[in-house]
């Protein structure tokens, strides 16, 4: 590769106080940054997707990397890689329900948008919930995927800043369980 390294920005998402929702916070807080490159930034966002979009339009990454909890297919615990793309967004719609205190992924995006922005390549690292109900803590199947959700994600993150502008690794739909 020639040149600096893409920026990624990778995102924790979710509220530690609703079980599994807090998915995407425990497995940024588990990332080994220092094994990362150059240019890739980890962050817990938490309940504060309005100003991820804020940050967004600011400075907006190459890649970047939603890591959150999910509606996939499969049991609790099951994980994919999806890839947002404009036409996602357009089949959305363009209602935001703004919310201060949580944004999901989708409505950051929509959010972003309609502020007059564009975040470049997008994927969301999810995991399927079993309960994001009150309560701290995540369930036993969710616990369990954030070992390989950590693994998944830094190895993501490694190839999406490694890779040539235009030569992104085809990461849509990957399920790992």
């Amino acid at each position: 590769m020639s040149g600096a390294p893409r920026r990624v920005l990778v995102a924790g998402i979710g509220n530690v106080f609703l079980s599994d929702d807090g998915f995407g916070v425990e497995v940024v807080r588990r990332i080994d940054t220092g094994s990362l490159p150059g240019g890739v930034r980890v962050a817990d966002y938490g309940i504060r997707g309005v100003h991820l979009a804020y940050e967004l339009l600011d400075r907006a990454p190459d890649t970047l990397i939603m890591v959150d909890a999910v509606p996939l297919e499969g049991p609790p615990g099951t994980l994919a890689v999806l890839e947002v793309g404009g036409r996602d967004l357009d089949a959305a719609g363009g209602a935001v329900p703004v919310d201060a205190h949580g944004l999901h992924p989708l409505a950051v995006l929509l959010l972003l948008r309609r502020l007059g922005g564009e975040a470049g390549r997008v994927l969301v690292a999810g995991c399927r919930p079993a309960s994001v109900e009150e309560g701290m803590g995540l369930t036993g199947p969710v616990a369990a995927a954030v070992p390989e959700a950590v693994r998944l994600v830094t190895e993501l993150a490694r190839a999406e800043a490694l890779a040539a502008p235009g030569d992104e690794p085809d990461m849509r739909e990957r399920a790992d369980a």
